[in-house]
């Protein structure tokens, strides 16, 4: 006999969020809504299944206890870099793991099986997520602001079968949690919108600020982050600006006299608050986190990805900015001297990830009265 998921505030129920690797900015989201959903739900069980790293997933969880299953889900866009794209090199790359997909796909679902558990099924946004929840009869809750199928669809036509593949499967979710700064989503599932998601940060400020030996004067402090791969900038550049201290994670650049290089697992959201401006490239949580903290962004142009030009056009509406060419980059023309141009919108709503944790916890609850699952969910012993 099939077990409904657990309606009463006690009941254990196993998230399980499949999370794309194809950059840091997809772990980063689920965790603040894998933080904001422990803080209600302290009793379920979070399971990540990610080929990111685990350092990375436990400097994004930090106290929040989780499990992780060391899958890779999905391909992405292969990246020379923080700002380029491969395309060859993708396709190789899906092809290889559609080849590896099956035997995954099984041993996952055994293992999800053999906890016997109730469960949900969480992806952002790894479209094989949805064969591993249609195996199991699991419900299927997608957090997103772009889709594989739109990524794909701009990267010419040995890539429109990739992304048929990807819409058919996003369209067999239950619901889309619907992140802003997205691109166009029309996947025919029901969805909720919600506002950024940002981490909380967790070190005490003083004492980080000290520790880095930062100056008082917000302004004069200006957070370098490119992402996971980083971006090659001559540290040699930051001496152009003798009156700006550059905090990064970058160690490429801490030859610098004037750059704090951020201590092994330390969150580069953890100083965006002694920072008036970041300098980074086009990322979803990196300009959640920016809008939040009222930082001003200065943008690096990015070419070859379809969703770079979505996030550019959404911070000219939601925030503070200056746009950069790969060229000023480069030459170390980053505009500190300017002032920060007004974002022609309003300021989006900074708490997508209380909103995306009380749907999950509200859809939990709302899918016990749904034959439709009710009747496909895990066994529980």
């Amino acid at each position: 006999r099939r077990a409904p998921l657990d309606r009463s505030r006690t009941g254990a129920v196993l998230i399980y969020a499949c999370v794309s690797a194809h950059g840091f900015g997809h772990g980063s989201r689920i965790a603040s809504v894998l933080n904001a959903l422990h803080r209600l739900r302290p009793q379920w069980r979070l399971v990540l299944s990610t080929a990111l790293p685990e350092a990375f997933l436990r400097s994004a969880l930090g106290p929040v206890p989780f499990e992780h299953r060391p899958c890779r889900w999905d391909v992405g866009v292969v990246q020379a870099d923080a700002l380029g794209a491969d395309a060859g090199a993708t396709l190789a790359a899906l092809t290889a793991l559609e080849a590896e997909l099956p035997a995954q796909l099984a041993a996952e679902q055994a293992w999800l099986a053999a906890q016997a558990m109730p469960l949900l099924v969480l992806a952002d946004v790894p479209p094989a997520a949805a064969a591993l929840a249609r195996g199991l009869g699991a419900p299927l809750i997608w957090l997103a602001s772009f889709g594989w199928e739109a990524i794909y669809g701009a990267m010419g036509a040995a890539f429109s079968p990739w992304a048929a593949r990807c819409l058919a499967a996003y369209r067999q979710g239950d619901l889309l949690l619907h992140c802003p700064l997205a691109m166009p989503i029309d996947w025919g599932i029901p969805e909720l919108a919600i506002g950024l998601t940002a981490g909380s940060p967790r070190l005490e400020p003083g004492s980080l600020a000290r520790q880095l030996q930062l100056p008082d004067e917000r302004d004069r402090c200006v957070l370098v982050s490119f992402g996971g791969l980083g971006y090659d900038l001559d540290p040699q550049l930051l001496q152009l600006w003798p009156d700006h201290v550059f905090i990064s994670p970058d160690p490429r650049l801490a030859p610098a006299a004037n750059c704090r290089l951020l201590p092994a697992g330390v969150r580069p959201l953890e100083v965006l608050g002694h920072c008036a401006r970041l300098i980074t490239k086009p990322g979803y949580s990196s300009f959640c986190e920016a809008l939040s903290a009222g930082v001003g962004v200065h943008l690096v142009h990015r070419e070859g990805f379809a969703e770079a030009p979505v996030l550019e056009a959404a911070l000219l509406r939601h925030g503070w900015h200056r746009l950069l060419s790969q060229e000023q980059a480069l030459q170390g023309d980053w505009q500190l001297d300017q002032p920060l141009q007004a974002p022609t919108g309003e300021p989006l709503a900074s708490d997508g990830a209380v909103q995306a944790a009380e749907a999950l916890a509200a859809f939990v609850r709302a899918v016990h009265s749904c034959e439709k699952f009710s009747r496909n969910l895990p066994a529980s012993q």
